[in-house]
């Protein structure tokens, strides 16, 4: 059997930067990423490809809210909105990932799936949103948005602007789980866990299954899914090559290989921002302290590459 890897895609594998974000871009973008991963490919890996759904499911609300105030369309919940970012991201990433494939001499199936992820109704993270979605703006513009649409808005922890945020509850399970490592064991390149999946819960006397506004960390949801699955490598797609300490400050420092004791050192020492590098790291730990296996942290244009990236290894 072929050894696993699940690659969390970041945001930067979708839309860059300095990007509006149009279909052309994206596309663009995603096929750079998807070729990135033919290597894992050739080097004998099946693979699951996560990822992020931040600016897309801001601009889906914010049609929300446009189609509402213009023609009176009714709005429609977080839920179905990270429902249908993930539909049409997954197709773009299907889509790019079978354009990869075909200009090699590969031969391998891709399906998007469609992913729930179960959350804890009393997590206390529903009384502390935390988790930024949308695109960023202007204090002033933040402001009157939150007025508006009784909005959360959150100073960027890089300086580039204000976010909405919204809660973002531990992820317990992936829902179809079961069929997601039966696909890729298959040999089938899955897409699956997009946007941290689209969080609901079990009312605990019926067993109900009940959708919850909310958005799920992408890579605590997709760390969940590597360990259910055993995935034998866990990579984090991000816009930098490799994790630094003292970020942005006159001491930055790179780091190539942290033992599981040392990256929970600096999490702890607030090195890694709760709304940027810190579910990263927290994701690749718990990781690699259940399964015991690598984790890696590292750029697209790096992927694939020997020794690439900052490697979290058991102690």
């Amino acid at each position: 059997m072929k050894k696993i890897a699940v690659v969390a895609f970041g945001g930067n594998a979708l839309l860059r930067a300095n990007e509006i974000g149009t279909i052309e871009q994206q596309e663009k973008n995603t096929l750079d990423t998807c070729e990135k991963l033919i290597g894992l490919l050739r080097n004998g890996y099946n693979i699951i490809i996560t990822h992020g759904n931040g600016p897309q499911v801001g601009n889906i609300l914010l049609r929300n809210e446009a189609g509402y105030s213009q023609y009176k369309i009714p709005k429609m919940p977080l839920d179905i909105c990270v429902a249908d970012s993930q539909g049409g991201i997954g197709y773009m990433i299907e889509r790019q990932m079978r354009n990869a494939i075909s200009k090699t001499n590969l031969r391998r199936n891709v399906v998007a799936v469609i992913t729930e992820t179960l959350v804890d109704i009393n997590d206390p993270a529903f009384e502390n949103p935390t988790k930024p979605i949308g695109p960023y703006y202007l204090k002033e513009e933040a402001e009157l948005l939150a007025k508006a649409n009784n909005w959360v808005f959150k100073e960027d922890a890089r300086k580039r602007g204000w976010r909405k945020v919204v809660a973002s509850p531990k992820p317990i399970d992936i829902m179809n789980k079961k069929v997601i490592k039966d696909l890729v064991n298959h040999g089938h390149i899955v897409i699956a866990v997009g946007g941290g999946g689209i969080p609901v819960y079990l009312h605990a006397d019926t067993k109900y299954l009940e959708a919850i506004e909310a958005v799920v960390d992408k890579d605590l949801a997709s760390s969940v899914l590597a360990r259910n699955i055993k995935a034998d490598r866990f990579y984090i797609i991000t816009d930098v090559s490799k994790v630094c300490i003292n970020f942005n400050k006159p001491n930055q420092r790179e780091l190539n290989k942290l033992n599981v004791s040392e990256a929970r050192r600096y999490y702890d020492a607030g090195e890694f921002p709760a709304g940027s590098m810190g579910p990263k790291i927290l994701a690749a730990i718990e990781f690699v302290e259940e399964t015991g296996n690598e984790a890696i942290i590292t750029s697209e244009s790096e992927i694939g590459k020997e020794n690439c990236g900052t490697r979290i290894i058991k102690d």
